[in-house]
């Protein structure tokens, strides 16, 4: 077959041919360049999301705070002035407060719980190796108590609060607050923006002195909500026997084969964290530890007062001490008065 046109004309028609099948790859290619760029910018856009979502909207811890809500919803407090942290931290240790003595109506103020513990500490965590101490406090302040807007915040106060994120214990106390977990290192002192309630125009409060409960909370717990030991206590034999055999694992912990004095074997699980005190061969009591107590940490409370006090009491404080340091005045100059009257007297 010929193709009108002549010579020039097949050159060309070729020409058109390979134009084309080179022009293909270069066309798949830039498809292709679209579709990755598409896909990094939806995936930027869902890492910016979600990092906003972190600030703008962030999500309560899920540790020991939020254990304490599961256990207790209604009050951190129990009836016989416990905290319920107590519970599961069964180790005591010091807590301290600072706050002023008094405070007026729609103020902010600084609630300042100090949790000390040597820094270089380290504790067990939930793999069974060693990291640093987290810190934690619940803070129960009076009815009409709460932690002020941010915008009633000082900055002075704004550097002092960090990044510490304040939640309150139930969706209606607002005057209850917990705080953590936070890094140890930085967050030994845990300041709380506090404002005090106006009862001009909350009918419920009144003005008078007012009790406040801290607690304060280093480390992780001995116990679960539900009960069970950590691996952050101290394990002890559930029988009386011989050490027959150890299945240690990495990770996992270790299995420990008691043979009783009837040739029945029990198994005593040691999860990872614990230093194990037996050997194979040892002989063991009920109730012997056989681990060491790894905990470093501790709770402790502390109960203080607060007075929300009225600015008009205190100018009527001051005009009757005013007046109390008047009166002293005039009767001194009245005696020296009389002392003169009487001196001259007696000169005739």
């Amino acid at each position: 077959m010929k193709i009108p046109g002549g010579p020039k004309a097949t050159k060309f028609i070729k020409f058109r041919i390979l134009s084309t099948e080179m022009k293909q790859p270069l066309q798949m290619w830039r498809i292709g360049k679209k579709s990755i760029t598409k896909i990094v910018l939806v995936a930027i856009a869902t890492v910016a999301l979600f990092l906003a979502s972190d600030f703008t909207l962030p999500q309560s811890a899920a540790a020991y705070p939020f254990w304490a809500q599961e256990t207790s919803p209604a009050t951190p407090r129990e009836a016989t002035g416990r905290i319920v942290c107590a519970n599961c931290h069964l180790a005591e240790k010091p807590v301290e407060v600072e706050l002023p003595q008094a405070v007026l109506p729609d103020t902010v103020f600084e609630v300042v719980v100090k949790i000390p513990y040597d820094l270089e500490t380290e504790q067990v965590t939930g793999d069974g190796s060693k990291g640093g101490l987290n810190v934690g406090s619940v803070l129960m302040l009076p009815e009409g108590f709460k932690i002020a807007p941010d915008d009633r915040i000082p900055e002075e106060m704004l550097e002092k609060i960090g990044y510490a994120y304040f939640e309150p214990y139930t969706e209606d106390d607002e005057n209850v607050v917990i705080v953590g977990p936070l890094p140890g290192e930085e967050y030994q002192e845990i300041t709380f923006p506090v404002l005090s309630p106006n009862p001009a125009t909350d009918k419920n409060v009144r003005f008078g002195k007012y009790p406040v409960h801290v607690g304060g909370n280093r480390g992780r717990g001995q116990v679960y909500p539900t009960g069970e030991p950590s691996n952050n206590t101290l394990y002890k034999a559930s029988t009386t026997g011989t050490i027959v055999d150890i299945a240690e694992e990495e990770y996992y912990g270790a299995d420990i084969f008691i043979e009783t004095a009837d040739a029945e074997i029990v198994v005593d699980f040691v999860p990872a964290g614990p230093e194990l005190l037996v050997a194979e061969g040892d002989q063991v009591e009920a109730g012997q530890a056989i681990t060491n107590d790894p905990n470093v940490g501790g709770f402790g409370q502390k109960d203080a007062e607060i007075v929300l006090q009225s600015a008009a009491r205190i100018k009527w404080l001051m005009v009757f001490l005013g007046g109390i340091a008047l009166a002293q005045m005039l009767l001194v100059i009245k005696k020296k008065q009389i002392e003169t009257v009487q001196a001259a007297e007696m000169d005739f």
